[in-house]
């Protein structure tokens, strides 16, 4: 009973919405239609779009699997291949082996003449590009030898008669140029990088110079001027030899030439003494000052002392008192006081001694105390360097030995300065003093004299 009650109430709700809104619910009807439509329509694309993808999957399906038997098929050729090369370049490094052994057994001794060649023309190689002096006049000698060396080693051919001819000229020749002073004319870089062609003396493996007496250096196929030149007269020789044309010339020769002129480079690095002296810093300045003043000193004082030494002399062959040196001022005193008593007269006379001996011994004081602070100036300056160069080491390192020696080179140039102006001071110094000790040993002398003939007077009186 429920049921069919609730039923014809919706029925009767229905009617009601139809009667009050029937243009609505027509309209909806419309676009209901319209979107069926469009389901029902897509359904349709979706399938046969379905079956052709379905269609394409079956047909790839079956070229795959033909693509897989061709590439079987390929797979079990290309092992058939392998195989088959395998065999072949075995059967090759048999026959490689047997063909080198024949090889072998053909060459016999020309096998180690080979070896010898090869190593020969290496050296050679060497000799061109690093030392050979004779290269800077026959460039490209070692393009050829380079050519032999590599095809020998690639073991693709053997050289010729001509080849094995031409390594033993270049062999011989390059004996010969090592004992040939000849000219040539050459590229020649100057010290601030200019290159110019000039006219070169070559003495054999040795040296090279151009004609003013310059030294050359030849590094790299090139030549260039060294930008400082040997002290002393080699230039000159040099200059001498190159415009020479004959005869017996001097000449400085570098004995370390054919291994690269080491001996050479070694001179022409070694500072000159004016270059060592500023190594010193102003340590080194203020003792050379020091120096200076003890010298202009000694040679003041012993000047000075040298006069009153003569004056001095003088008065000893004299029986009149002058007082133009201390003797005779000292005698001056007994003859103004020939009646003085005895003890009197020896004060006198010892204080006018005391009076001369202060400056008869000015200056000497002042050089014994140079000669001692000279060296303990000296070696301050060491000191300080070699703290320098300790700090040097910390933040560099200790790789490069030389920079290292060369700081401690540098260090010990003030103890050498201390030395050298103390060993003079103290001998100057013992000279002064002899003399000044001499004029007062005379002084002392001729007063004890003086007083005993004082003496001797007023007892016989």
């Amino acid at each position: 009973m429920s049921i069919k009650w609730v039923k014809g109430a919706a029925l009767a709700l229905c009617g009601a919405l139809a009667v009050s809104g029937g243009s609505a619910l027509a309209q909806q009807a419309k676009s209901l239609d319209e979107l069926l439509g469009f389901v029902k329509q897509g359904q349709t694309t979706e399938a046969r779009e379905n079956r052709q993808r379905e269609q394409r999957f079956a047909n790839d399906k079956a070229g795959q699997a033909a693509e897989l038997k061709r590439a079987q098929d390929e797979r079990a050729r290309q092992e058939a291949l392998s195989t088959e090369l395998e065999n072949a370049f075995e059967e090759n490094e048999l026959l490689i082996a047997a063909k080198e052994e024949l090889l072998t057994e053909k060459l016999g001794t020309l096998k180690e003449l080979f070896g010898h060649l090869t190593s020969a023309a290496g050296d050679l190689i060497t000799n061109f590009e690093n030392y050979s002096l004779a290269s800077a006049q026959y460039p490209g000698r070692e393009v050829f030898l380079q050519e032999l060396v590599e095809r020998m080693n690639n073991s693709t051919g053997l050289p010729s008669i001509e080849e094995i001819e031409r390594v033993w000229y270049e062999l011989l020749r390059e004996i010969r140029e090592t004992g040939a002073v000849t000219t040539f004319s050459a590229d020649v870089s100057s010290p601030g990088g200019e290159s110019t062609e000039r006219q070169v003396l070559r003495v054999g493996s040795f040296n090279i110079v151009d004609m003013d007496g310059n030294y050359l250096s030849f590094q790299n196929g090139k030549l260039s001027e060294l930008a400082r030149q040997p002290s002393g007269p080699y230039t000159g020789w040099a200059a001498a030899l190159a415009s020479a044309s004959g005869g017996l010339n001097p000449f400085g020769v570098d004995p370390t030439g054919p291994t690269g002129g080491s001996y050479l480079a070694a001179i022409i690095g070694t500072p000159t003494i004016a270059e060592r002296w500023h190594q010193g810093g102003y340590v080194g300045y203020a003792i050379t000052a020091l120096g200076i003043f003890a010298f202009l000193l000694a040679i003041y004082r012993f000047s000075v002392l040298t006069t009153v030494g003569g004056r001095v002399s003088a008065q000893l062959r004299s029986d009149k008192a002058n007082t133009n040196n201390p003797l005779g001022r000292v005698l001056k005193i007994h003859e103004d006081n020939p009646n003085m008593d005895t003890e009197t007269l020896e004060l006198k006379l010892s204080e006018g001694v005391l009076k001369e001996t202060p400056e008869l011994e000015s200056g000497l004081t002042l050089l014994k105390i140079i000669a001692a602070i000279a060296p303990l100036m000296g070696l301050l300056g060491t000191v300080t360097g070699m703290i320098l160069t300790f700090q040097a080491i910390t933040i560099f390192g200790a790789g490069d030995p030389k920079a290292m020696a060369g700081g401690i080179s540098s260090a010990l140039i003030t103890t050498v300065l201390g030395l050298l102006v103390a060993i003079p001071t103290v001998l100057m110094f013992t000279i002064v003093n002899g003399r000044a000790q001499r004029i007062i040993h005379i002084l002392d002398e001729q007063t004890t004299g003086m007083i005993a003939e004082h003496t001797e007077a007023k007892l016989r009186s």
